[in-house]
């Protein structure tokens, strides 16, 4: 997190968009009931412990959530406040999760771009434009004429896969 934070504040044509981690992040430390577990569970504990904080050091969440406030400068997370959740580039549709099939590209709902799964991955409907998504691990990129899903799953094969755009033409560079 904060390597691309430092990345993307010097590099204003970089575009990062918003995923459901960073989501959980953010109403995790705003205090949203029930979030911070959750998030914990699914890369929280180690993104508060590369601020230096170790969720087992704190006797209630809130103690944790305060602490986490402290440390985390406000300038990252006013930068993860302010990722987009799409970005649009051509014939291509960028989000974390995916789209709702059926509705338009740009009424598409926040809970959807996040969170999304089979809907979306059996879905057959032409959406305007190639939707570039993760969240679904795969073991290989899958292309589909709707659909690129590029995780694959790094956190836990290793294997991180890169989709490279460029005019017409379409490469993946993994590890």
């Amino acid at each position: 997190l904060k390597l691309l934070y430092n990345v993307a504040s010097r590099n204003k044509d970089i575009i990062v968009i918003q995923g459901n981690h960073e989501n959980m992040m953010l109403q995790a430390l705003d205090g949203e009931p029930g979030v911070l577990r959750a998030w914990l569970r699914v890369g929280g504990r180690e993104t508060l412990e590369s601020f230096g904080v170790d969720p087992d050091e704190f006797p209630n969440d809130s103690e944790l959530i305060a602490h986490a406030n402290h440390v985390i400068p406000r300038a990252l997370m006013d930068w993860l406040r302010s990722l987009p959740l799409t970005a649009r580039s051509g014939d291509y549709f960028f989000c974390h999760a995916g789209v709702r099939p059926g509705v338009p590209l740009r009424k598409q709902a926040s809970v959807d771009l996040l969170w999304i799964r089979e809907e979306f991955l059996d879905a057959d409907d032409a959406y305007g434009a190639v939707v570039v998504h993760g969240h679904s691990v795969n073991t290989t990129v899958e292309t589909r004429p709707n659909r690129i899903g590029i995780d694959t799953g790094a956190y836990f094969t290793g294997n991180l896969s890169c989709l490279v755009l460029e005019n017409d033409d379409r490469r993946i560079i993994q590890t």
